[in-house]
């Protein structure tokens, strides 16, 4: 079919230039244009004003423009010497529309069919269609759906466009049937292909689809096979042959792989050739396979990363290491060498960042741990890749690429690619949640003050019991080290008259300032000073009489303190949001100092680590304990009750209403039935939680679900500790940071609780909305 087309261009070329008689061009005129610029045309031709027209020349001419593709139809004419060139245009894409897909998102389909030049704002080629139809076959085949059609239809419109729809049907997808393996001896299938991504259909298989045929999946599952074999010692092993049949309904696949599985190999010597740079001693402590091991492919190729990791730290970026594996087939033995090129030591001579729109560059170059002038080092590389991570102010991953300058073998540039997000907001909301009611919000918070990097933030809040104003701000570099200063402004008036615990209210103001200090990498110190007043009234008949006492017992009702707190922390999640590996440890201890109405101190510790377990499963471990105690000349009273920690609710021990949990205490007049939780001076909470790879959220780095196990509650004091006291509860919980602010979903079932707790079990609960 191409060679008569060919042939028929041909003819029509000819025909169309063999009339026209030699002559010199005084001027070029192009006649039919409609989108396509004048300028465009001579640019393609391959003659030009002042040139011989003879008929090679006008071939040549015209084969020129239809091979731009534009034109349906070129002629040349002749008036006088003005060579004109008539052309008919191809009409332009409008409007590519896909329907019907759903396996494959629509952008994903478009992408295949631009590298057939087929997109909106391209010129439309109706010999194109049969390359559209085979593209998006092509795509659904190595999805496994063989039973997909593609249909085109063109509909033409004004002026010379033309709106091209795609019906796809994709029908049913293959599924996997049979797998078999021959030639396995050693091992049994089921551990063969215990981390393939195939597998023949089973319970799991309606939510991981594993069952559904994939080229894609077989070919990365063919190199695990490999690699099981090659792991284990097996350095001759192969795959001799695969083959993949199919049903002729097209709904069933049928695996099969022939190996050769071959011997057991054992490393006979290892070799070290090539410029080591380093000590011999250095670098083969690095090797992690000797003389004697059971030969493994997975130790070979770390221990090229480990020596090329090593050598990148000191400034060989571009160091290469090869392995020559020499076997040894009758005493099955391998003679492993490994050859070491390092290239030339290179120094970064600049560090460019692109699309921080908003940022300034000091701000991420105050982060970067590689310096401009000094030896490469790919350990300083990765620590700025995470700080930068870790700011909160991108989204996605943070790119850093490294390029030669050329002309030289000694230096390279680092190019920083970053896509900046909103950095602040200003925000009028409503959130709610079944503890505090409706939220009401006005505020405005800026995490990147004009690109600065500064923090602040200005919060007004009402909800059923309390209300709210709130300033902050955080230089997070005080100084060029690192050093952070902050301060924090607050007044509030809660009323827990109307609320299911302790009832009182107290008006609060206080202010504070908190000096951060580094002191590595990840750890960082923090100091704070601060006073606050607190005004607290009881309601008679509302208010258990444990707390009244204990006002009456110190003879104040507004607490004037005098606090100061220090404070350890370690961050080393890989990203501010939805980290998957890595935690945060954190330690303070705050007291009200001597001088104040009440003398106490308090501890925190809380602490959580991620795990990505493989196949997008991430495990959370997240604890906390709390405790306080009086000291001074208030060392014989209890912990002061408007300190006391609470546990329960939507982000704490969840399935339990916020701050339920813990010692309670009788409302005078209304006996033990109608008891008050009153919190205490003893905290623990433990979490165990596995994020789940949804496929829907597969691409969304702000919405997780996961499933849970909380267990934890608050007690008196320490003495009062009691394990068979701990409340569990397990369930899902939907977490995303919506537009209007955190978005949590948590549906509970407590698994261990006391009948006293039943009027505040919550099954569902939620809350959102921003909260300072």
């Amino acid at each position: 079919m191409k060679r008569i087309a060919a042939l028929l261009l041909l003819a029509s070329m000819t025909a169309k230039a063999m009339a026209m008689q030699p002559f010199v061009i005084s001027d070029i005129r192009v006649d039919g244009l409609q989108r396509i610029a004048a300028g465009t045309v001579y640019s393609y031709l391959p003659i030009s004003k002042g040139d011989t027209l003879t008929d090679s020349s006008a071939q040549e001419a015209i084969k020129a423009l239809f091979q731009t593709g534009f034109f349906s139809d070129v002629e040349l004419d002749r008036q006088g010497n003005i060579l004109v060139i008539k052309v008919a245009e191809r009409p332009s894409i409008a409007k590519l529309n896909i329907r019907g897909n759903k396996a494959i998102k629509t952008k994903d389909l478009k992408k295949g069919l631009k590298h057939i030049g087929l997109a909106e704002g391209d010129t439309y080629d109706p010999l194109a269609l049969s390359r559209v139809q085979q593209e998006l076959i092509s795509q659904y085949y190595n999805r496994g759906k063989y039973n997909v059609s593609v249909k085109t239809h063109v509909t033409h419109l004004d002026r010379n466009r033309v709106t091209l729809d795609i019906v796809v049907r994709e029908g049913k997808t293959a599924r996997i049937k049979a797998i078999n393996i021959v030639g396995n001896t050693a091992y049994s299938d089921k551990q063969i292909r215990k981390n393939f991504k195939s597998n023949t259909s089973n319970w799991w298989s309606w939510y991981s689809k594993d069952d559904q045929y994939s080229r894609e999946k077989l070919s990365g599952d063919l190199k695990k096979l490999d690699s099981y074999y090659m792991n284990r010692g097996y350095a001759d092993f192969n795959i001799n042959s695969t083959e993949v049949s199919i049903s002729p309904d097209k709904r069933k696949m049928y695996i099969s792989a022939d190996i050769k599985q071959g011997a057991v190999y054992k490393i006979s010597d290892v070799h070290l050739l090539g410029n080591l740079i380093l000590p011999e001693k250095t670098i083969r402590s690095l090797v992690f396979l000797h003389k004697g091991d059971v030969f493994n492919r997975y130790l070979v190729e770390q221990s090229k990363k480990a020596i090329k990791a090593v050598l990148s730290n000191i400034g060989y970026a571009f160091a290469k290491v090869q392995t020559v594996p020499k076997l040894d087939k009758k005493n099955r033995t391998v003679d492993m060498t490994f050859y070491i090129k390092p290239g030339e030591r290179v120094y970064v001579r600049r560090i460019n960042f692109h699309g921080n729109t908003t940022t300034q560059d000091s701000v991420l170059r105050r982060e970067m741990r590689q310096p401009e002038g000094a030896w490469y080092s790919q350990a300083a590389i990765d620590a700025s890749k995470r700080r930068l991570q870790t700011l909160g102010y991108f989204k996605d991953d943070v790119q850093i690429d490294t390029q030669r300058v050329p002309g030289t073998n000694d230096e390279v540039d680092l190019n920083v690619k970053v896509e900046e997000k909103s950095h602040g907001s200003v925000m009028f909301g409503v959130g709610y949640s079944q503890y505090s009611g409706m939220i009401l919000s006005a505020s405005l918070s800026q995490n990147n003050f004009l690109g600065s990097g500064d923090k602040f933030s200005v919060a007004v809040q009402k909800s059923s019991y309390y209300k709210q104003l709130q300033l902050s701000y955080v230089n997070p570099y005080l100084t060029d080290d690192g050093v952070s200063i902050g301060y924090n402004a607050s007044f509030s008036t809660v009323n827990y008259g109307n609320t299911s615990f302790a009832n009182y209210s107290n008006s609060t103001r206080s202010f504070s300032t908190t000096i951060g200090v580094p002191v590595s990498e990840v750890d960082r110190m923090n100091f704070s000073l601060g006073m606050s007043s607190n005004k607290i009234n009881s309601f008679y008949g509302f208010t258990p009489q444990v707390l009244i006492d204990y006002q009456n017992l110190i003879g104040h009702y507004t607490i004037h303190s005098w606090t100061g707190s220090i404070g350890y922390s370690r961050d080393t999640r890989n990203y501010y949001w939805a980290p998957t590996r890595g935690g945060v440890q954190s330690l303070s201890v705050s007291a009200a100092l001597p001088g104040s109405t009440v003398e106490y101190w308090k501890a925190m510790y809380h602490g959580n680590h991620y795990w990505p377990i493989g196949d997008g499963f991430v495990l959370l471990l997240d604890g906390e304990v709390g405790y306080g105690k009086t000291y001074g000349k208030d060392a014989r009273y209890q912990f002061p009750f408007w300190e006391n920690y609470y546990a329960g609710g939507v982000q704490d021990v969840r399935g339990f209403q916020d701050n339920t949990l813990g010692p309670r205490a009788p409302v005078p007049g209304y006996g033990a039935y109608y008891s008050q939780p009153i919190g205490g001076a003893f905290k623990v909470k433990g979490t165990a939680q596995m994020y789940l790879p949804i496929p829907a959220l597969r691409d969304v780095s702000t919405a997780r679900v996961a499933a849970f196990i909380d267990v934890g509650n608050v007690y008196k004091d320490y003495s009062s500790f009691n394990a068979s006291d701990l409340r569990a509860s397990v369930g899902l919980s939907l977490q995303w940071q919506a537009p209007i602010g955190p978005l949590v979903i948590n549906f509970a079932i407590p698994v261990r609780s006391k009948p006293s707790d039943n009027r505040y079990k919550e099954r569902i609960q939620f809350t959102f909305g921003n909260t300072f």
